[in-house]
């Protein structure tokens, strides 16, 4: 387990018949085993404004840009019930987490890693075999998925310029993955807080573009004839229902709160729900907007990337320049999101190759950072130009990813951690959580996966979609 180095800083609660107070209490640790990826990766050096920052990042991105395209096997009614639930159900599971790490920072065992939580609660087989992978199969899956639209968005831009050009998509993806080489090299976590900040603002740019482009496409002559109507036979529509699910389910997925709560100074208590009400102020902003518009101007059309849209046949229905704009906007808040869920890789590789008992910018342990890290990325990249199935793989993250670790998890940590009695609506609330995402889990696996083996018949290696 990471263990906060010099000293760290504990609450305990207080309280007596007619009053509560909290007391802070400076308490030196004793020298445990250096871990480097805990030391160098995931310092607890940041703010709540900072920890704000980073939940954006890793919440609001780029396929909030599929919410329309989810909406076409939903519907108006059914759409905007699953975002107002997923908004409901991961802001309450995250400050849940939030308060498992808080208590457990109280005990003198603040836990940096999902995995460690896992060790804690759940035993150190759950920790190495199941949450452990999952986790590290989510953020690689992410990272691999944000090259492959990184290469999708400079495609578009290049197509916008040079609407006869040769170059394909899997040239965009090398030189998105070129630039993702130059930032994977930022030290840790925490160094990140200015770059997130930006991304904010990128990513409150972006919405605002894609739906003000959707309503001008949708009030024009240029936009298509807007159906409502569920596409395909009974069991599409099922199956249909269950991706869409898993979409969502990504999109407000982040697989990350115990990392990103690491990266708070101590003492922590209270400050991951300021962070969290930062993001979801900017949650409800965007996904709503863009998820609405997005659906009311295309209908049943709507794309895998909504920015797709807003060319048919090659021909811009917006003006060029904006377009442009808007992919640019994307690109750059990208390229953020992607080195965020870098992160837990960069703290494995870091914890495998670095020593922690040289300086951080040593040789010994920079020219290890420099190289792993980078064939980490070139890794990845290359699996985006092979495998070139945006929405698809956002589906299969979302199913056998983020649907565990943020929806499932934190309940069953919660229960587990506080043993809320049998009788307690908060129990039972939880159980029920647990229960139906569980559920809808496998299911969305299953429509997930089939809907990979469907595509893969019309797709084939590096292909340029």
């Amino acid at each position: 387990m990471g263990s906060l180095q010099g000293s760290s800083i504990e609450v305990h609660e207080a309280g007596g018949e007619d009053h509560h107070h909290e007391v802070i209490k400076q308490v030196s640790t004793q020298e445990k085993e250096l871990d480097a990826g805990a030391l160098f990766v995931l310092k607890s050096k940041g703010s709540w404004v900072h920890c704000g920052y980073h939940l954006t990042t890793s919440i609001v991105a780029p396929p909030l840009l599929s919410l329309p395209f989810a909406f076409t096997f939903l519907g108006w009614a059914a759409g905007i019930i699953c975002l107002v639930i997923g908004a409901l159900v991961t802001f309450y599971s995250y400050n849940l987490l939030s308060l498992v790490l808080e208590h457990h920072a109280q005990l003198g065992r603040r836990h940096l890693r999902f995995r460690d939580m896992a060790n804690d609660i759940l035993g150190p087989r759950w920790g190495r075999y199941y949450v452990g992978p999952i986790q590290s199969m989510v953020c690689y899956g992410a990272v691999i998925a944000g090259a492959l639209l990184g290469g999708q968005c400079l495609k578009a831009i290049y197509l916008l310029s040079e609407p006869n050009g040769s170059m394909k998509l899997y040239q965009f993806v090398i030189i998105f993955g070129c630039l993702m080489l130059i930032l994977a090299q930022m030290p840790s976590f925490h160094s990140l807080r200015h770059i997130n900040l930006i991304s904010l603002i990128l990513c409150l740019a972006y919405s605002a573009c894609a739906t003000a482009g959707s309503i001008y496409i949708g009030i024009s002559s240029k936009g298509p004839k807007r159906d409502y109507s569920l596409n395909g036979d009974t069991e599409s529509r099922i199956f249909g229902i269950f991706n869409a699910l898993a979409i969502i389910a990504t999109t407000y997925g982040n697989g990350i709160i115990p990392e990103i709560q690491a990266t708070i100074a101590p003492p922590v208590k209270g400050k991951m729900f300021k962070g969290l009400c930062i993001c979801y102020t900017v949650v409800i902003m965007t996904f709503f907007s863009v998820a609405i518009s997005g659906y009311w101007a295309f209908g049943n059309e709507s794309k895998g990337l909504l920015l797709n849209n807003f060319l048919r046949d090659g021909k811009p229905l917006a003006p060029k320049w904006f377009i442009l704009m808007t992919n640019i906007f994307t690109v750059l808040q990208l390229s953020a999101v992607t080195v965020v869920y870098l992160q837990p890789t960069n703290e494995a590789l870091e914890r495998t190759f670095a020593d922690p008992n040289s300086k951080e910018f040593s040789a010994r342990n920079l020219i290890p950072r420099v190289v792993s890290r980078s064939l980490s990325i070139v890794i990845s990249a290359t699996i985006a130009a092979m495998l070139p199935f945006f929405g698809d793989i956002t589906s299969v993250i979302g199913a056998f990813g983020f649907m565990p670790l943020d929806f499932i998890l934190p309940v069953v940590f919660y229960n587990l951690t506080f043993k809320p009695s049998k009788r307690s609506p908060m129990f039972w609330l939880n159980i029920t959580i647990a229960v139906v995402f569980s559920t809808l889990g496998v299911i969305a696996a299953v429509a997930a996966v089939r809907q990979i083996i469907t595509d893969a018949k019309t797709y084939r290696l590096f292909a340029n979609i």
